[in-house]
């Protein structure tokens, strides 16, 4: 298998590995930097468990290899925890019962980041388009929606 050098930042930490060319960022992330927040649900894309930041962008680390985030920044969950917007999701997610296994909340509160931050959601219909790509087994999305729709200043 060929190898290829990367250079990364990961959560403001500049990374470099070699890895196989057909290694993904999902894979990267979890095995060779211990980042196990990043989960891997379907590996389709469909569930949206490993979304994680690119540039400030959401995206499915499932279906990108590695090398095509050389130069990029990437964040993931454990990157969000650290930044101060992650407290008022974290709230908000929890007061409105939006948490239950918790699989699939690190990609959607990365979703929801990316999409706040890109001013994205000025309705209820707005909220539930942003997170369609977001598959949540226990919540039922009512708590989900209620949450983002508060972060967002717009009616459920």
């Amino acid at each position: 298998m060929r190898e290829i050098a990367l250079t990364v930042t990961v959560n403001g930490e500049r990374v470099s590995r070699t890895v196989e060319a057909r290694r993904t960022l999902a894979d990267f992330l979890r095995d060779d930097l211990s980042l196990t927040g990043t989960h891997l649900g379907c590996e389709h894309g469909v569930c949206g468990a490993c979304t994680v930041l690119l540039n400030g962008d959401a995206v499915r680390s499932c279906l990108m290899f590695a090398v095509q985030a050389d130069g990029a920044e990437v964040t993931t969950i454990e990157g969000l925890a650290e930044q101060p917007e992650f407290a008022l999701l974290e709230d908000a997610f929890m007061r409105h019962a939006a948490l239950q296994c918790g699989f699939c909340t690190g990609g959607m509160l990365l979703t929801v980041s990316s999409l706040l931050a890109a001013g994205e959601l000025t309705s209820a219909a707005e909220v539930r388009r942003g997170l369609a790509g977001n598959l949540c087994r226990c919540t039922g999305y009512k708590g989900i929606v209620e949450a983002v729709c508060e972060l967002a200043g717009v009616s459920p």
